[in-house]
C-alpha cells in the first residue's frame, strides 16, 4: 500500500469517527434552523452594508458606527443560537482530534517515532523559535 493509499484510507476512517459524525450532525442541523440562517443572512448583509460604506469617499463615520454597532448585536445572537453553540463544540472537538492526527503526521515526517510522539507538542520543526522538547 503506497502513501496516498494510506492517506485515502485515513480520510475515510475521519470521516466514520464519532466527532467527524457529530460535527457534520450539528452543521445540518444549524443549516436546517431558519431563525439561524435569517440571522447569518443579516449579518452577512450587514457587512456588505458595512463594505460598500467603508468603500465611499465621502463615508459617513456615524452611519458605520451604527452598521458595526448592528452586525457585532447579530453575531451576538448567532453565537448564542443553540444549534450554533452545539456546532461549534462539535467542530472543536474535531478540530483537535484532527490537529492530533496532523501532529503524529507531522512529528513522523521530522523522525519522530509515531507510536510514542506527542501530537500536541506543539513543535513547528524549527529549532531556532524552540524553547526545549519536553
Amino acid at each position: 500500500m503506497d502513501l496516498i493509499e494510506l492517506a485515502r484510507n485515513l480520510g475515510a476512517a475521519l470521516q466514520q469517527d464519532e466527532a467527524y459524525i457529530n460535527m457534520r450532525t450539528a452543521e445540518q442541523i444549524s443549516e436546517e434552523d431558519k431563525e439561524l440562517s435569517q440571522l447569518m443572512e443579516d449579518y452577512n448583509t450587514k457587512r456588505m452594508a458595512i463594505n460598500y460604506e467603508a468603500s465611499k469617499a465621502d463615508r459617513d463615520d456615524e452611519k458605520m458606527q451604527l452598521l458595526n454597532k448592528e452586525m457585532r448585536s447579530l453575531y451576538a445572537k448567532i453565537m448564542q443560537n443553540s444549534h450554533m453553540k452545539d456546532y461549534n463544540a462539535a467542530k472543536s472537538k474535531f478540530d483537535t482530534k484532527l490537529q492530533a492526527v496532523l501532529g503524529i503526521i507531522q512529528n513522523s515526517a521530522m523522525g519522530d517515532d509515531p507510536y510514542t510522539t506527542d501530537p500536541v507538542s506543539g513543535c513547528t520543526g524549527s529549532c531556532s523559535t524552540c524553547g526545549g522538547c519536553g
